[in-house]
């Protein structure tokens, strides 16, 4: 009884919240400004003249249930940050670091639409599923617009938060959504030799992290084949590593952008205003500080226990279904182009001369 109370009065309070912060955010004002342009107009016009840019960005001054937002999201260690910092290059596209609420929210959400009980005592309340969906709306753009450094397009890049893919269809029905794929074992074994804690993924054990890795990207990869047409588009890490140039201009073609060469070095833009702003977590544990290259791409070769090998076809069937071959190790994900070759040679010439650097 005290959960179901408490659950009424924390929606209740979501409510109200969200709702003065979002009502405050849209008439945030410039303060040294005496045109009345807002503070994401004068950002706008600053990036024109820093970026030189052949076109003036146009930043939307209004966030609703139309806004065509970006959600990139998959399994954790998929290349969600990889993909997000290389829409981060693009000088009109900003997602910024996880928020790590948004999919708490979410999952919150979920709760209560599969309990009943619960959903009757929150129509009982009058916190209706209208209410409901109006107050998660504007807790998300809150979020989404707050968090960062304004932008014509706004990205969300939370990896589980694809898990309400369907749902955040609802909220944002021009929404674009990026669902990053990669061979499961390659993703299992990045959480476990980076000690990657996921909830409910047991990182001692390669077989539990498959058995999830496969129930969660099920979940997603359903939900993504059944979303409005030309609303999710599936992207493969491998291929994204092998073929950059080929996939991001896909990829922009689906989000009816313009093609930019920024998004192919994305390392160049670290750190700077309007590219791509990283936390200390990201810069320690992920290859996003260096260019895109193909190092990662078969380090779990001869890492998995052989008894889990061996069931790897009925452990992860996702594999098979994702274009995997469970019984390949190592698999051939094909060849890759000139640009992340060079790089990799790079950034293996650059690990060799830090390592005779630090045995001198």
């Amino acid at each position: 009884m005290r959960k179901q109370t408490y659950n009424v009065l924390l929606a209740c309070v979501v409510i109200t919240a969200i709702t003065v912060f979002y009502l405050s955010f849209s008439a945030m004002e410039c303060p040294n400004s005496h045109s009345g342009a807002t503070i994401w107009e004068v950002w706008a016009a600053n990036q024109h003249i820093n970026k030189n840019l052949s076109y003036p960005l146009h930043i939307p001054l209004e966030f609703s249930k139309s806004t065509p937002l970006i959600f990139v999201g998959g399994v954790p260690r998929s290349g969600t940050t990889l993909m997000r910092v290389m829409l981060d290059a693009h000088p009109e596209v900003r997602c910024g670091e996880e928020t790590r609420v948004i999919p708490r929210l979410l999952a919150m959400q979920a709760t209560w639409k599969r309990s009943a009980r619960e959903r009757v005592r929150l129509d009982e309340a009058g916190v209706t599923e209208e209410v409901l969906d109006s107050a998660i709306r504007a807790f998300l753009l809150e979020i989404i617009v707050g968090h960062g450094e304004p932008a014509p397009r706004l990205c969300n890049k939370d990896p589980f938060a694809l898990k309400s893919l369907a749902y955040l269809s609802k909220l944002f029905p021009r929404s674009k959504f990026i669902l990053m794929l990669r061979d499961g074992r390659a993703t299992v074994h990045s959480m476990i030799s980076r000690k990657v804690t996921i909830t409910g993924f047991d990182l001692t054990s390669y077989r539990d992290c498959l058995v999830k890795w496969n129930r969660a990207v099920e979940v997603m990869y359903d939900q993504c084949q059944a979303a409005s047409k030309g609303s999710c588009l599936p992207v493969h890490y491998e291929q994204l590593v092998l073929h950059p140039e080929q996939v991001m201009r896909e990829l922009l073609l689906f989000l009816e952008l313009p093609w930019d060469s920024s998004v192919l070095h994305h390392e160049q833009l670290i750190g700077k205003s309007g590219g791509v702003s990283l936390s200390k977590v990201e810069r320690s544990t992920d290859q996003v500080i260096n260019p895109v290259n193909i190092e990662a791409l078969s380090k779990w070769v001869g890492k998995i226990p052989d008894d889990v090998v061996n069931d790897m076809a009925d452990i992860a069937p996702m594999l098979r279904h994702l274009g995997y071959d469970p019984l390949a190790n190592p698999p051939d994900y094909g060849k890759p182009d000139l640009l992340p070759i060079n790089n990799t040679k790079l950034l293996k010439g650059a690990k060799g001369n830090a390592d005779d650097f630090h045995s001198s």
